[in-house]
């Protein structure tokens, strides 16, 4: 069970790529569509999406409770769908949402701005004006995206086990990279721990998410670390007793864990 993450410049093939690829290997290709689909599925205002999704939020859209929101649905969404194994995601931070899988490859694709420009051109049957504003808008909507919702830039090569440029390599020649990449690299030992841990990150997000939207607990930056029987709940809150009651009910949620807080307690969160 492998699960294989797809970052892309507009105009790089990516998707071309991921498409061709999971159909190589039999992999489940798990889209935008499919993502954003189950994000409204969730709970996520289907109104609110275009703010958030795959682009640099607005100043007032940044600090609303929605953009935090909208973070903890993706990452469930994205969870869910690494959980079932062999597929292949394509960009929302996927790559980032999953660097802790043993069994996880992650691939860029990108390519000099002038064979970018003229793919999108021979594309949408564009001019030199219209294909430049495309790639910036989309280039900065990516940078701006993993920026506010990940704190890292996207473009940076150390994410990712490998950077391809597709001015160079062909879709086919980049799936059987992506192919023997997973032939070799991809043990029985690195599925099992993959798959163990996407098990305890997604229990994790979706206790996170229950304490949120279904009790309404007040806490800040609220993330539940499990790890073997245990499971940390950390955070900010504005009160202990509210601390006590969200210990209490993941408790509840998850009766054979043991769980522990390491939620700060800042009684001046009330007043920001």
């Amino acid at each position: 069970m492998a699960v294989i993450t797809i970052s892309r410049q507009v105009a790089a093939l990516g998707d071309e790529i991921a498409t061709a690829a999971a159909n190589k290997l039999g992999y489940t290709f798990v889209d935008r569509k499919q993502i954003e689909r189950r994000i409204v599925e969730l709970g996520f205002p289907q109104e609110k999406l275009a703010k958030y999704d795959e682009r640099r939020p607005g100043f007032f859209a940044s600090l609303a409770k929605d953009r935090d929101e909208y973070l903890n649905y993706l990452q469930l969404a994205v969870l869910e769908a690494a959980s079932k194994g062999d597929c292949i995601l394509i960009g929302r931070g996927s790559f980032i949402i999953l660097e802790e899988l043993a069994n996880l490859l992650s691939f860029r694709f990108i390519a000099r701005d002038d064979i970018r420009m003229e793919r999108l051109k021979k594309e949408f049957t564009w001019n030199d004006k219209q294909a430049r504003a495309r790639i910036d808008e989309s280039d900065t909507n990516r940078r701006g995206f993993h920026k506010s919702f990940f704190n890292l830039e996207n473009e940076d090569p150390q994410h990712f086990h490998l950077v391809v440029n597709t001015g160079v390599l062909s879709v086919d020649e980049s799936v059987k990279v992506i192919e023997g990449m997973v032939k070799s690299l991809i043990t029985p030992e690195k599925e099992e721990a993959g798959s163990i841990r996407i098990q305890e990150l997604l229990r994790g997000q979706e206790l996170v998410n229950q304490l949120l939207y279904t009790y309404k607990y007040s806490i800040s930056f609220l993330r539940a670390e499990v790890k073997g029987d245990t499971v940390t709940l950390q955070g900010i809150a504005d009160s202990q007793a509210i601390v006590d009651r969200a210990v209490q009910s993941a408790a509840k949620l998850l009766p054979s864990y043991a769980v522990q807080s390491a939620i700060s307690v800042t009684p001046a969160m009330s007043k920001l």
